[in-house]
Formats: C-alpha cells, structure tokens, sequence
C-alpha cells in the first residue's frame, strides 16, 4: 500500500464536527423529459462511472504510461529536446561590475527637489 493510500485511509474518514442528519434536495435534478438535454443535471443518488481504478492508480505503471503520453517523441533528437539551447557564442556571462552603480552614484533619485539632483 503507498503512502497515498495510508494517508487517506487514515484522514478521509468522518470527522465528529461533520453535522448529523440525512440532507436531501433534488430541486436541482432535471425533470424526465429534459434528461436528455445538452446538459442534464445528475441526481445525487444516480450512479456514476469513474475511469480511475484505484488498484493501479497509484502504481509505477500509470506513471510510466502518464509519462510516455506527456512526452512528445517526435520532439526528442538524441535525448535532447530541439531548441533546447542557444547555438555555441550566442551566450556571454555578465561582468563582474555590470549592473552596479558607478563610484559617483549615490542610488539617490535625480527628481527635482531631490537630493540627488
């Protein structure tokens, strides 16, 4: 068992501060006829299918499957990606001064009325 799957064993289950009582309003449910609307609205108590399985949710295989459909193979040249990096000369590391004020540069703002000024 993951860790996941402790943690929610562990943590999902009801708390005492949840209110006790049966809460039911299906004033929201699309009427019969109009069930097959664009959009129908679903009743609580109706039946839903989830395309998650947990028994392999949470495996080493659904991460190598989630992997492979990510990875755009058709994009990898020599386990690098294309356009990865800049081409050989176009970079150059900035100097050791570059950037800081000059000797006479007080950082003081040149706005009339300012000290700097």
């Amino acid at each position: 068992m993951s860790a996941d799957d402790q943690y929610e064993q562990v943590n999902d289950q009801l708390s005492g501060d949840v209110p006790s009582g049966e809460v039911a309003d299906s004033g929201y449910v699309s009427r019969t006829g109009q069930k097959t609307g664009p959009v129908p609205v679903a009743s609580d108590n109706d039946r839903v299918e989830d395309p998650i399985d947990p028994a392999k949710a949470d495996t080493d295989e659904a991460l190598a499957q989630d992997d492979k459909d990510a990875i755009d193979q058709s994009n990898i040249i020599g386990s690098r990606t294309r356009g990865a990096a800049k081409g050989s000369g176009t970079y150059t590391e900035p100097g050791d001064e570059e950037g800081l004020p000059g000797p006479g540069d007080t950082g003081a703002s040149a706005v009339a009325g300012g000290r700097g000024s």
